[in-house]
C-alpha cells in the first residue's frame, strides 16, 4: 500500500523536473536538463523525446540539401566533412534592341531551354512611342551564366550589374534551429501524454503552442533560402531604339508640292481665323448688349422745347404761324382832319400785316385825345 504512493510522487516530481527544464531551455538551446534526480519514471519519460529528436535532427540535415547538392555534406582529403557554399546570385540587364516583341521571344526561349521560368512581366510605351519591357527570370544557379549571354545577345547592351551573396552560415544556422526546436516539440508532446494534473496540461498546450510556431517559421526561412539559393534572379530591361530620321528630299519642288503647301497654309489660317473669332464672340456679345440697351434708354427719355417769352399774358406762340417779331411797336395813326372831330378812337392800322396770332384782343376803353398841337390842314384835301 505504501509504494503507490511513492511511485506517484517520484512521478509527479520528474513532471515538474522536466517541465522546468523544458521552459527554461530556449528556442535554439542545443543542452536539455537532466531530471536522473527525480527516479526511475523521470530517465524512461526522458529517453524518448530524445531519441524522436535525434530522428529529427537526421530529417532536417537531410532536408536543408538543395537542388544543385550544395547542401550536402562533402569529405575532405583528411577526412573532415566540408559544407558546400550556398549562394544567392541576381543579376541586372539593361539591352536596347530593335524590336521588343521579337526580343522577348527569345528571351522566353532561353530561359525555358534552362529549365527556369518568367517570373513576371511588364511591357508599355515611353513619351516617344517606343515600346519598353520589364521582365524577370528564375534560372538554375548551373545554367545562370549561359542564359546571361544568351540575353546579351539579344541587343546592345547598356548597362550590367551582377551580385553574389554567400549565406551557407545562415543556412546552416536555420537548419540547426530547425533541430533543436522539432526535438523541443517531441519532448512537450511526450510531456502531454504522460500529464495527469488538469494545470499541466494546460501549461504544456502553452508552451506547445508558442514551440509550434517558433518551428514554422524557421520552416519558412529554410524554404526561402532554398529557392533563392536554387534559382538565381535576373531582371532584364528591355528599350527600343529610336526611329530613324527619313531621308531628304534632294530634289526641287513640284507643282503637287506647292500645292500641298498652298493648302496647308490656307488650313492653318482657317484655324487661326477660327481661333480669333472664339476669343472675340464673348466680347462682341457683351458689347452688342450695351449698345442695345443704351438705343432703347434713348428712346424712353421725352424731348423738351423750350417756351418763347411773349409780351402780356405770357401765351405760347403756335409753331405753324409764320415767324414775325412780336416785339415791333405799332405804325402810328394818322393825324385827324381839321374838320373832323375825334372819333376817340384810334383809326385801324393800315399795315397789311394781321396781327399774330394768340395775340391779346384789342382794348375797348376809348382812347384819350391827343393832347398835342394839331397839325396845319392839307390844302389840297
Amino acid at each position: 500500500m505504501r509504494t503507490a504512493p511513492r511511485n506517484n510522487r517520484r512521478r509527479g516530481t520528474a513532471l515538474a523536473a522536466l517541465l522546468l527544464s523544458v521552459m527554461l531551455a530556449g528556442a535554439g538551446c542545443n543542452g536539455v536538463g537532466d531530471a536522473d534526480s527525480g527516479g526511475d519514471g523521470a530517465k524512461g519519460a526522458a529517453a524518448a523525446p530524445q531519441e524522436e529528436g535525434g530522428r529529427a535532427g537526421n530529417e532536417s540535415a537531410a532536408d536543408s540539401g538543395l537542388a544543385d547538392g550544395s547542401g550536402a555534406k562533402q569529405k575532405e582529403p583528411d577526412g573532415n566533412p566540408k559544407l558546400a557554399q550556398h549562394i544567392i546570385r541576381t543579376a541586372n540587364l539593361r539591352v536596347r534592341v530593335e524590336s521588343v516583341p521579337s526580343a522577348l521571344d527569345k528571351v522566353r526561349t532561353a530561359a525555358a531551354d534552362a529549365g527556369g521560368i518568367v517570373g513576371s512581366e511588364t511591357t508599355d510605351r515611353d513619351g516617344k512611342g517606343n515600346e519598353r519591357s520589364r521582365i524577370v527570370l528564375r534560372v538554375p544557379q548551373e545554367q545562370y551564366g549561359a542564359v546571361l549571354q544568351a540575353l546579351e545577345g539579344t541587343g546592345k547592351v547598356l548597362e550590367r550589374s551582377d551580385k553574389a551573396e554567400d549565406v551557407t552560415e545562415q543556412v546552416v544556422d536555420v537548419d540547426s534551429r530547425i533541430k533543436t526546436q522539432r526535438a523541443s516539440v517531441e519532448r512537450i508532446r511526450a510531456l502531454m501524454d504522460k500529464a495527469t494534473k488538469l494545470s499541466d496540461v494546460v501549461t504544456l498546450e502553452s508552451e506547445l503552442s508558442t514551440r509550434q510556431a517558433d518551428l514554422e517559421s524557421l520552416l519558412a526561412q529554410q524554404a526561402s533560402l532554398k529557392d533563392r539559393t536554387s534559382l538565381a534572379t535576373i531582371t532584364l530591361h528591355l528599350t527600343e531604339s529610336g526611329a530613324k530620321p527619313a531621308p531628304k528630299d534632294e530634289d526641287d519642288p513640284g507643282f503637287l508640292d506647292a500645292l500641298s503647301g498652298g493648302w496647308n497654309a490656307l488650313v492653318n489660317v482657317a484655324k487661326w481665323i477660327v481661333i480669333v473669332l472664339a476669343a472675340i464672340a464673348p466680347w462682341a456679345a457683351v458689347l452688342l448688349i450695351l449698345f442695345l440697351l443704351w438705343r432703347l434708354s434713348g428712346r424712353r427719355v421725352p424731348r423738351r422745347t423750350p417756351a418763347l417769352a411773349l409780351g402780356g399774358g405770357g401765351a405760347r406762340p403756335d409753331p405753324d404761324a409764320p415767324d414775325s417779331p412780336s416785339t415791333a411797336p405799332a405804325p402810328a395813326s394818322p393825324a385827324p382832319c381839321p374838320n373832323q372831330e375825334p372819333t376817340g378812337t384810334n383809326p385801324p392800322s393800315s399795315d397789311s400785316n394781321p396781327p399774330p396770332t394768340g395775340a391779346n384782343p384789342p382794348s375797348t376803353d376809348p382812347q384819350p385825345p391827343a393832347t398835342g398841337p394839331k397839325p396845319p390842314a392839307d390844302p389840297g384835301a
